[in-house]
């Protein structure tokens, strides 16, 4: 392959890697359809509760990552705590593909670029903003890269269903949380962001290249617009991320 300038865009398409998933990972019986939740407190709910159960178990220094089954309507979905970053949440996304899992509608909160997208307010991001590191191994360079089609309809059906207000656009992948600069936040709204987060860019890109179908939604949380930092009320506001969760969860089983 050839040296650039940045390494970043050394992309190598070669399959497969030195570590390749499948090889490393034994494949189980885990659910076709999952959710990778961001909201803690709502997996911890579920397994309290007994409404799901462990299936699966990913390992890393930092401890397990169980994946947890739960039945909804008849139907097997799984859920995880995908962990925070894009390299982090892809590495995660990677493992549980290799257990098999090939359809996916992830849940989160994000900071808003617009101080006019309310507090919960649903965001689907039809694209991402590369400005993460981790997509960057999986597709070639480009300025965005895009969540699954068949997956943001699943998520506009399925508000438009519950009659839940929500915004379809950009969304802007940093792995810098403290450099997001008043210039950089003016950037990618004046580019179409509506907000900014730290995994979609990588989760599109990692199903993108192993053929899994991948999208969305998150609720506006804090606000990164001015030129100080609203928090919003963003830590205290629990009941939002079990109503999102349940609203991926319908979108999935869609799919």
């Amino acid at each position: 392959m050839d040296r650039r300038d940045y390494p970043i865009l050394e992309f190598d398409p070669t399959r497969p890697a030195v570590i390749e998933p499948s090889e490393q990972i034994k494949a189980c019986d885990v659910p076709e359809h999952c959710v990778p939740c961001f909201f803690r407190d709502v997996i911890d709910e579920l397994v309290d509760s007994g409404r799901a159960r462990e299936v699966a178990c990913m390992k890393s220094e930092m401890g397990r990552h169980p994946v947890y089954e739960l039945d909804v309507d008849g139907k097997r979905l799984a859920v995880f705590l995908p962990g925070i970053t894009s390299a982090f949440a892809g590495a995660m996304l990677e493992e549980i593909i290799a257990f098999r899992c090939r359809k996916f509608i992830a849940c989160g909160s994000a900071g808003v670029l617009d101080r006019e997208i309310t507090f919960g307010h649903a965001v689907i991001p039809e694209s991402a903003v590369r400005d993460d590191g981790l997509s960057y191994h999986y597709v070639p360079p480009s300025r965005d890269v895009a969540a699954h089609p068949d997956g943001v309809a699943a998520l506009k059906a399925a508000c438009e269903k519950h009659n839940i207000p929500f915004l379809i656009g950009k969304t802007w992948t940093t792995d810098g949380f403290y450099r997001e600069t008043p210039q950089k936040v003016a950037l990618r709204r004046s580019e179409g962001c509506l907000t900014v987060e730290m995994e979609a860019a990588g989760f599109f890109a990692v199903a993108e290249f192993r053929g899994a179908v991948f999208a969305q939604v998150l609720y506006g949380a804090d606000d990164v617009s001015g030129s100080e930092w609203d928090v919003r009320g963003w830590h205290s506001r629990e009941s939002v991320g079990a109503k999102l969760f349940w609203l991926a969860a319908e979108a999935c089983l869609t799919l």
